[in-house]
């Protein structure tokens, strides 16, 4: 098949290099203008861009696709179908409207539930026992499109939002190069989705990792691992910020934040119930250390408190 791909995180730089594995001819690539990142805050290619050039793909980094006049290299591409992946731009009515089949997209959740920007940490911080892939025939709307596949995926306990990307990526792709044969076959039936079931998984703010030892052991455990990688969950210690990038919930009781117990494992602190185990930290300046290393150049006492 002809296919037009739009991406632009690694999420999406996994289904590409799936579908250009399978022998698919990707006449275009759309992905995110280059911005600046790291210490030089130079311009950075995408991770799609970054593929795609490494595969010969032509690029195109449209600022927007609202106006029309943007719209020719789609038209020029004629694609049996666009494959959406996390790309980061609205698309238009008109875009949806060029390829003969559509445009399909890859959505890190099992639609309707999570819509949105942020589906892999909302389904960590809820509790969530799965997620999974759905690929979705797109519409004007906001993920609200008729579903074409569904994956699930177990959520395991010690999943970060990083893991389970990384894994949610792979499946992703499979999914995609699962579907393309069945699509141009006209194999697919595209189910809609139940709008009373519906959820929204807004963007995640770096003022949702503030760590808050009132709440339970429970919650504030997937408050660290749904904020792993990004932003990371932080606490503060002695008047100074301090990240936690690893816990575990644990037996114990005391006063909010209070620390209960010091070995060279684990970091016991009282939470609203129960207890969590810090097991990783950074300081303000500082890399991501285990326990042992992290005790080393700030030991800490029974009785000091995170606040």
């Amino acid at each position: 098949m002809r296919i037009l791909f739009a991406g632009t995180p690694e999420f999406a730089a996994r289904a590409l290099a799936a579908l250009v594995a399978a022998g698919h001819d990707i006449p275009l690539v759309l992905t995110q203008p280059d911005r600046p990142a790291g210490r030089g805050m130079r311009p950075r290619a995408s991770p799609v861009k970054a593929l795609a050039l490494a595969h010969g793909l032509p690029v195109a980094q449209p600022a927007s696709l609202k106006a029309p006049e943007a719209w020719a290299p789609l038209h020029e591409a004629r694609a049996d179908v666009m494959v959406v992946a996390a790309y980061g731009l609205i698309l238009p009515q008109g875009v949806l409207a060029i390829p003969r089949l559509g445009c399909v997209n890859i959505h890190a959740s099992l639609l309707p539930r999570w819509r949105g920007a942020a589906p892999i940490q909302r389904a960590i911080l809820a509790g969530d026992a799965q997620t999974g892939i759905t690929l979705m025939q797109m519409d004007a709307g906001l993920d609200t499109g008729a579903m074409l596949s569904a994956a699930p995926l177990p959520i395991a306990p010690e999943d970060t939002a990083g893991s389970l990307h990384d894994r949610l990526a792979e499946l992703g792709a499979r999914e995609i190069v699962a579907l393309m044969p069945r699509l141009e076959r006209g194999e697919v039936r595209a189910v809609p989705q139940d709008e009373a079931r519906a959820t929204y998984a807004a963007k995640i703010s770096k003022q949702e990792a503030a760590m808050d030892w009132r709440r339970p052991a429970a919650e504030i455990d997937r408050q660290v691992r749904a904020f792993n990688p990004v932003p990371g969950a932080h606490a503060t210690l002695a008047g100074e910020p301090v990240k936690v990038w690893r816990a575990r919930p644990a037996e114990g009781s005391g006063g909010p934040g209070e620390v209960l117990a010091v070995a060279r494992e684990a970091v016991r602190v009282a939470c609203g119930s129960g207890a969590l185990d810090l097991l990783e930290l950074q300081k303000a300046g500082a890399k991501r250390m285990d326990l042992a290393a992290f005790l080393a150049g700030n030991p800490l006492q029974p009785g000091q408190r995170f606040e």
